[in-house]
């Protein structure tokens, strides 16, 4: 539990910032969960995808990161639509893994370590419900391990603070726009990322260090 004891500073830098609103979106089509055997698949909503895209990226075990949106009611929503609160979608990571390398608990301790679970609808200056905290699971053995978790975060006063994480039955996922993806890699120069990302990014190698890619 060492791991998970403090939280991030909260940047005063939104994510909901002119760097985004002058990218131009797409619509995407939902995901098809098609998993190649042996590997698993993970959906967490913890504010800003540009972030928890980022952050799951590093880890050995981690085949493949998309950011999109689920949870919400509005068929194919684009960014600007998801934005505005009213498709009742999250701003998501859906991580394909290799669960003999990592296992679906250890990720959900880097999820709970790596975002504030204790602000209804808000991570810092981004405020709203597509930038809750919640928990998509695939399976009832997904379920289970992040219900007993939370229990666990708040039996042991993790963040001095109730955790408001959701956990919910993952529904149709759908991939943000092209400029989205792997967001953090190609504008670390950003103000957003400078300041937001990049601490969440030195957190993970500083302490999960036994857990990053090779």
């Amino acid at each position: 539990m060492k791991k998970m004891i403090g939280l991030l500073t909260l940047i005063t830098i939104s994510c909901q910032s002119k760097e985004k609103e002058q990218l131009i979106s797409e619509v995407k089509e939902p995901v098809k969960m098609e998993v190649e055997k042996g590997l698993e698949v993970a959906t967490f909503g913890g504010g800003c995808f540009w972030c928890t895209e980022a952050i799951f990226l590093e880890l050995d075990g981690v085949k493949k990161v998309e950011s999109g949106y689920i949870g919400g009611k509005t068929p194919n929503p684009t960014y600007e639509e998801v934005s505005t609160g009213t498709t009742g979608h999250a701003e998501a990571t859906q991580i394909t893994f290799d669960p003999s390398k990592i296992s679906f608990g250890e990720l959900l301790e880097i999820f709970f370590a790596t975002h504030d679970p204790t602000t209804l609808n808000r991570q810092g200056a981004d405020v709203g419900t597509q930038y809750r905290s919640e928990v998509f699971y695939h399976s009832d053995e997904q379920k289970k391990i992040a219900e007993d978790y939370i229990k666990l975060l708040d039996s042991q006063n993790t963040f001095g603070k109730s955790v408001v994480t959701k956990v919910s039955p993952a529904t149709k996922f759908y991939v943000a726009e092209d400029y989205h993806q792997n967001y953090y890699a190609r504008n670390k120069e950003k103000s957003y990322c400078s300041y937001v990302i990049t601490p969440k990014v030195e957190k993970v190698r500083k302490q999960y260090s036994e857990k990053l890619k090779k």
